[in-house]
């Protein structure tokens, strides 16, 4: 009897436990994350575009917080999606190049492994593209479900949760990429009549021709945001028909600027700067610090607060290697006044620009800037506005700002894009912002140097690095890695005269390989009439040791200088099985003016097996500027 007396109050007890546990659950926020693709604030109509139609976006936006100072860390989507996933900046990592899936340190983990720990429920709809090593297993742990059948249905009752949701429809293979015949068949034809923006109904940004045909490209822009919107709609609608909305938090933002040309890929607002809003029920209306029914944050965020914020918000404590702010909640950190962007390689097409905005301004050093806006990337250059714009610039149909973009870089850009929101006016030679310039400059410098940014490494060496360690671990080791010594060639990069070039030439001399390779980089920016005197130092650094320089070297010697030498430098290296310097090696004919010799190579390796995505593209680029092939998405396949 005592023994059924003592079992009943057991039960009773642990009966209690198991609902007072659901109940703690259920006053867990839900979290829904609404991610979209390729898109810029500036085609959102809540940001201020009458033109765009965008009612969902808009109405979140309405009855929660917009915020105008939000940027990816990133100017395409796998380098960005690195920094969301993990939280750690792609230049402290190492995976700022697009789709290189190095190595990271075994301890740093996908934020919502975090989350499961404090009992949510953790899914992913569907995408996924982190740029890391080992990326199944690097999955498996961060969530519970990552598929296109994903959601919040199949947790346990009273489980909170945080799901993703990743719409690709206003991805940049909707807006450009793919033929104009695709494009209306996936998007164009899923809008109905009274959804449908018209050619004629926007304006142009300045720095595309307006004209009929590209007008007749730029309406895909339109179009698949309101296609985009209109999935978020329906998405909406099942969170309000399960009667989950009044415990739920929404997250909505793009995965990094718009996916059209000089916008994605490139180190400016156009590229970084996304739309971004948070909207609370009302249960929940006291997490957030900056009001809601309309609020605007003016704050500045970029994607390395997400995880922490998130793993902050749901209870759990944040990992030291954590450096992004926690934005809302209890522990909601102080805010800041200018944030550090990058954009490295995307696809075949290699570049590095430094950022940093105070929201005002953006200041980019471009490191490489030999190579224009608009570079040679495939899956650009397959766009029919792309061509469109080609051909209007072969034709000197452009004015000075549209042939810009084809041209080459400064080597820095000072945008007020709170006064030049297209960035159309370049202030670095304007005495009135002399005092903005040096101090971004100046945080710029900085800032790289305490980050140990592991992208001034050249990515040959981040592969060598990684097969048997993470840059991550490597640029933590200073006897590994004078980023010092590197820094100071690397800051001469981009910069122009007879001076500076008489510096780099001194710099070939170095002892540290890294050095040396900055030091042909910035060569690789002067001018023949600079580079004449020194016309025997570049010819001997075609035998360098280090590889990139001497393909880099190559290029400088064959282009101004014509040496077969250098030439047959290049055809070896064009076939080399280290991707990396095969992909540097045609790089370097793309930019150069006499292409003929190398067109029996190009097509050698393009048709050579177990050449990668990149070199392929590549060979592609260069064989399309001869109008060997077709450049046309069909043609990829």
């Amino acid at each position: 009897m005592k023994s059924k007396k003592a079992i009943l109050l057991w039960s009773v007890f642990i009966g209690s436990w198991i609902l007072s546990q659901v109940g703690l659950a259920q006053e867990k926020p839900n979290i829904l994350w609404i991610t979209i693709e390729d898109t810029s604030p500036q085609f959102i109509g809540c940001y201020g575009n009458e033109d765009a139609s965008t009612p969902v976006i808009d109405q979140l936006a309405q009855e929660g917080v917009r915020f105008t100072n939000a940027f990816s860390t990133g100017t395409v989507c796998s380098p960005s999606r690195s920094t969301i996933i993990t939280g750690v900046r792609t230049f402290e990592m190492g995976t700022g190049h697009h789709r290189s899936n190095y190595a990271i340190p075994s301890f740093i983990h996908g934020f919502p492994y975090y989350m499961k720990k404090e009992g949510y429920y953790v899914t992913n709809n569907s995408k996924t593209d982190y740029n890391v090593g080992n990326i199944k297993d690097f999955t498996n742990e961060a969530w519970n479900e990552s598929s296109d059948k994903a959601g919040w249905w199949n947790r346990k009752p009273g489980q909170p949760f945080f799901a993703v949701f990743n719409f690709n429809d206003s991805h940049q293979s909707r807006t450009m990429s793919m033929s104009y015949d695709w494009y209306a068949e996936n998007v164009w034809n899923h809008l109905s009549e009274e959804d449908r923006i018209l050619d004629n109904a926007f304006e142009m940004p300045p720095f595309y021709n307006d004209t009929p045909e590209m007008r007749k490209q730029f309406a895909r822009v339109y179009n698949s945001i309101k296609l985009t919107d209109n999935r978020i709609g329906n998405l909406l609608q099942k969170l309000e028909k399960d009667n989950l909305r009044d415990d739920t938090i929404i997250f909505f933002y793009a995965d990094h600027g718009e996916g059209m040309p000089r916008g994605k890929t490139n180190g400016i607002n156009y590229g970084y700067r996304v739309p971004f809003v948070v909207w609370f029920p009302e249960k929940y209306k006291h997490l957030s610090p900056w009001g809601t029914s309309g609020a605007v944050a003016e704050e500045l965020i970029s994607f390395e607060d997400l995880a922490p914020t998130l793993i902050s918000l749901t209870g759990g404590n944040v990992p030291e290697y954590l450096n992004g702010r926690i934005l809302m909640g209890k522990d909601r950190s102080e805010a800041i006044d200018h944030l550090v962007l990058s954009s490295d390689r995307a696809d075949n097409g290699p570049d590095m620009v430094r950022s940093i905005t105070d929201g005002r301004f953006v200041y980019s050093r471009n490191f490489v800037p030999f190579t224009p806006q608009v570079r040679h990337i495939r899956y650009i250059n397959i766009g029919e506005i792309t061509q469109h714009m080609r051909d209007d610039l072969a034709k000197d149909k452009l004015n000075p700002l549209q042939k810009s973009v084809f041209s080459a870089r400064p080597s820095e850009f000072l945008y007020d894009i709170k006064n030049d929101i297209w960035e159309t006016n370049n202030l670095v030679d304007d005495p009135r912002y002399t005092a903005y310039l040096k101090k971004m400059r100046k945080q710029l410098d900085l800032e790289i140097l305490e980050a140990k940014d592991v992208h001034f490494l050249p990515e040959y060496e981040i592969g060598l690095i990684s097969k048997k360690g993470t840059a991550y671990e490597y640029r933590t080791n200073t006897g590994n890695y004078p980023i010092k010594k590197i820094y100071a060639a690397a800051s001469l990069s981009g910069k122009l005269g007879y001076q500076i070039a008489k510096r780099q030439i001194a710099l070939l001399k170095s002892k540290n390989s890294i050095v040396r390779y900055w030091a042909i980089t910035g060569l690789r920016c002067q001018s023949e009439i600079v580079l004449k005197p020194y016309k025997n130092q570049l010819l001997a650094a075609i035998e360098d040791t280090y590889p990139p320089v001497a393909i880099t070297a190559s290029a400088i010697s064959f282009d101004h200088f014509k040496q077969e030498k250098a030439a047959e430098k290049l055809r070896e290296f064009c076939l080399h099985n280290n991707m990396d310097l095969a992909l540097m090696a045609i790089n370097g004919l793309l930019y150069i003016d006499e292409k003929q010799p190398f067109v029996q190579t190009i097509l050698k390796v393009h048709n050579l097996p177990n050449r990668n995505y990149n070199v392929k593209a590549a060979c592609m680029d260069f064989l399309g500027i001869l109008n060997l092939v077709p450049n046309t998405a069909e043609n990829e396949h």
